[in-house]
């Protein structure tokens, strides 16, 4: 599957790889590119590492709405935060929005104006929609109650904010790019960090065994792909599913229901009009009896409400989401604060990345935002704590679940195309799959804490439904914390190793 932002030919990205510089940013998201920016931009030595493309991941594949209103975001938080601490979560939202609309204006990416609205999608669920507004005003932004629009689908009354923002995230990604490289920074693709030093001056081990040392190592990925810190028990993989459409009646707003299952609507602008795109369905990475069957439902629901819509594209994202609803920003344990991350931004990368850009590269540049320091000391309250025991309990049933889940036989029998099967080569669990009609053999493990790997039928990947990790079903790794790939069956009768996703 490819997001309709994807679905252009991409220039590869192969500059040279320095053996030394001031700061390195592993991952070519919005986070990783506008950190690498800022920090070229104050004559620093900058060289960004991407282990797939740039965009590849999570900003490639977002619904892209650069909005300080998402969804019930604030008034969860206010249940679990003080509301100092979200009122700096809404001031660092609203930087990292001014910045990027700064930056998209001055480098000529188009950016369509829209109304944001959390919306009560049945009767039930305008008591939660209400509690967003309140939270809104609460913590100081300008939003109003609306009993009606002129939608097709069901709608209760929400809350709007005025004057939010959506644009294609590739063309912001291809810009940061451009002016990474017009301040002297560079990127290179295809090439996965897989360890960094604990002593001396940071040094990062690429996959292909070659190193860089960086004074500064910023880690922009979705989750950090080093466990110091034990952030990938700190925050829950989610993934969540979108639709294009081509059709003439396309409402203006950025819509996002109050309750579940979530609904996401916003157009998207084309040459020949203007495209729908329709998302939500999310659930905990590799914990679904089928991917495919989420998809189907946005499905059945964008007929019922758009009858006649043309699907174009249909794709699904991965983000990550904190026990409080905050990211996390700051210094990783055993780095001597010269190793930073940004992680679980809950699907809203688009303002809390920026944000964490900016806040890590002021921290490294000695002017920290105002906004940082309550963010940084916010205070885990006992329902709070609850959520961390509650995402590690079901990482825990996920794991017992995995296990007696495996097929002792199915490992000999060759799927069928498109679909694969988790079995017993001996006492080890073995991942077969036939994709493109070629069959693998993989280790059907995780390579990062050795969770037994779920089939994912939408996207055709191996999904540990422990933290997250993804793999091809070439065993090669998609997306982390595993950085590295599936053991490959070589002696398997079913092997093949030219497979394509």
């Amino acid at each position: 599957m490819r997001s309709l932002w994807l679905d252009r030919t991409l220039t590869p990205v192969s500059d040279p790889l320095p053996d030394e510089v001031d700061d390195l940013v592993v991952g070519a998201g919005i986070t990783g590119l506008t950190a690498a920016l800022l920090m070229a931009r104050s004559g620093r030595r900058v060289a960004v590492v991407e282990a797939r493309h740039v965009g590849a991941v999570a900003t490639g594949n977002t619904t892209a709405k650069l909005s300080l209103l998402q969804g019930t975001k604030l008034s969860r938080m206010l249940r679990l935060q003080s509301q100092t601490v979200v009122e700096a979560y809404v001031g660092a939202n609203r930087e990292g929005q001014q910045w990027l609309l700064r930056f998209c204006s001055d480098h000529g990416v188009p950016v369509q104006t829209r109304d944001a609205i959390t919306y009560a999608a049945t009767e039930s669920e305008v008591d939660t929609a209400r509690q967003e507004h309140e939270a809104a005003q609460t913590v100081g932004l300008d939003v109003r109650w609306v009993d009606t629009l002129d939608v097709p689908f069901p709608f209760h009354g929400g809350t709007l904010l005025p004057d939010q923002a959506q644009f294609d995230p590739m063309d912001v990604l291809e810009a940061l790019v451009a002016q990474v490289h017009t301040h002297g920074g560079t990127v290179h693709e295809g090439r996965r960090v897989v360890g960094v030093s604990k002593t001396g001056r940071p040094q990062a081990t690429l996959d292909d065994g070659s190193t860089v040392e960086a004074e500064h190592v910023i880690l922009a990925t979705g989750t950090p792909v080093l466990d110091r810190g034990l952030y990938f028990a700190k925050v829950e993989p989610l993934r969540s599913y979108a639709l294009a459409f081509d059709t003439p009646d396309v409402p203006d707003g950025m819509f996002l229901s109050a309750g579940s299952p979530v609904r996401s609507v916003r157009d998207a602008p084309t040459p020949d009009g203007r495209r729908l795109v329709v998302g939500g369905n999310g659930h905990p990475v590799g914990r679904a009896d089928s991917e495919l069957e989420h998809l189907d439902n946005l499905r059945e629901w964008t007929e019922q409400y758009f009858p006649g819509a043309v699907e174009t594209h249909a794709w699904s994202a991965q983000d990550y989401r904190s026990h409080d609803g905050i990211p996390y920003v700051g210094h990783l344990p055993r780095g001597r604060g010269h190793i930073h991350l940004a992680t679980g931004f809950d699907k809203w990368g688009m303002t809390n990345g920026v944000a964490a850009a900016r806040n890590i590269t002021a921290r490294i540049l000695g002017d920290e935002p105002s906004w940082a320091g309550p963010l940084g000391r916010r205070i885990t309250r006992p329902n709070g704590a609850f959520n961390v025991v509650r995402t590690n309990a079901g990482v825990g049933v996920a794991a017992v679940r995995s296990i007696f889940d495996v097929n002792p036989l199915g490992v000999r029998s060759t799927p069928s195309e498109g679909e694969g099967v988790v079995g017993r080569s001996g006492i080890f669990p073995t991942a077969v799959s036939t994709v493109d009609g070629r069959t693998c053999a993989v280790s059907g493990t995780c390579t990062h804490l050795g969770g037994v790997l779920s089939w994912n039928d939408a996207e055709k990947s191996w999904d540990c439904p422990l933290h997250g990790s993804r793999f091809a079903p070439d065993g090669s790794v998609l997306e982390g914390p595993a950085t590295q790939p599936l053991a490959r069956h070589e002696d398997d009768p079913l092997h093949e190793t030219d497979v394509t996703v």
